[in-house]
């Protein structure tokens, strides 16, 4: 079932890309699996699937530990809201976090990720429709925060990250992920080595890849309703 749903999703992101003249390649599909058991992902990974978003810390690190044996063929991101006290368990266990909107967090994550690991791969989450429930900075403060976050050691700044407010259809969805993809140009035109725009969920995921996404976040059409 999950593995028919994955083919599902590749192939909307494979005709998404078509139609907008773009290589298949340069999207990531990220398969979350908040809420879902291990096991879902067990079956996930078995169907080929790398990439996984948890929202949740606590049920994240307990997810990874109970597949500590696919360890070396999984992928691990953080995507969710982030409190100060939730940063080291992140830095210790995930391989991405999706959702800096504070210094303070990248500086904690930096300090706390283990020498023996990789850099912590790092977006930045950045409000393009000012939704009062999201979090974000804002566009103006994306380049200063990202600059911030470059310099620090133990993390590598990949891009940003949007979750804006359900838009009514095709056009609208991809005009608020033009705006990400412009605060995007924004950072590379200060020179800044991005190449992560984390856009597009289950609903509009073909309107993200229009815009430009290079990893669209996908839970409802993989693994069902929540």
């Amino acid at each position: 079932m999950i593995g028919d749903k994955l083919q599902q999703v590749r192939a909307r992101i494979v005709t998404a890309c078509t139609a907008c003249g773009r290589d298949p390649a340069s999207v990531r599909l990220l398969a979350v699996s908040k809420t879902f058991p291990a096991e879902a992902v067990r079956e996930a990974r078995s169907a080929g699937q790398i990439a996984f978003g948890e929202n949740y810390v606590q049920e994240g690190v307990a997810k990874i530990e109970a597949l500590s044996d696919l360890r070396g063929g999984l992928e691990w991101h953080c995507i969710g809201p982030l409190q100060s006290n939730k940063t080291r368990p992140v830095a210790a266990h995930f391989d991405w976090v999706h959702s800096i909107d504070r210094l303070k967090i990248a500086e904690r994550l930096a300090e706390q990720r283990p020498a023996e690991l990789p850099p912590l791969q790092v977006c930045l989450q950045v409000n393009v429709d000012s939704g009062a429930n999201k979090s974000g900075v804002t566009p103006e403060e994306a380049l200063p925060l990202a600059r911030a976050v470059a310099a620090l050691p133990r993390l590598r700044l990949r891009g940003l990250m949007a979750i804006p407010e359900p838009a009514p259809d095709f056009e609208a969805q991809r005009a608020v992920f033009l705006r990400a993809a412009a605060v995007l140009g924004e950072l590379r035109g200060a020179g800044l080595d991005v190449d992560t725009l984390s856009l597009g969920m289950s609903a509009d995921l073909e309107a993200a890849i229009a815009a430009g996404s290079t990893m669209v976040r996908i839970g409802t059409a993989i693994f069902g309703s929540r």
